[in-house]
């Protein structure tokens, strides 16, 4: 499985963003799909997941009403769009897909090499 991330960029706070990320070779309709983000000098961090059968999702409190994870019409395609940006959502974003949409990091098999987003307040 290979992931593509992108839609990073440089953002002033309370702009928007939409992040996309692009899965290819081995998906199955069950798999599932997160982000996660990565602060300079921090962990990585769970930000939201998505289930691709049932489209069933979950948020990290951080973003929960802010962000919103989302399946694309064309298959294997996970969007993260981003309202209402903070300088702490600062950080290098990670799609990972994953059995299920949990909220744990080691969950999760396979990882994009990851998108840089900056909110300049």
């Amino acid at each position: 499985v290979q992931l593509q991330a992108s839609g990073g960029g440089l953002v002033p706070a309370g702009g928007s963003l939409r992040l996309s990320c692009a899965a290819s070779g081995r998906v199955f309709s069950s798999y599932a799909m997160g982000w996660f983000r990565q602060a300079p000098g921090k962990e990585r961090n769970f930000v939201a997941a998505i289930s691709w059968s049932d489209g069933s999702t979950v948020y990290s409190d951080s973003v929960k009403g802010r962000f919103t994870i989302s399946r694309g019409n064309a298959k294997n395609t996970v969007y993260l769009q981003m309202n209402s940006l903070k300088s702490e959502d600062t950080a290098v974003y990670y799609c990972a897909t994953g059995l299920v949409p949990a909220t744990t990091a080691y969950v999760y098999s396979y990882w994009g090499q990851g998108t840089l987003v900056t909110v300049s307040s």
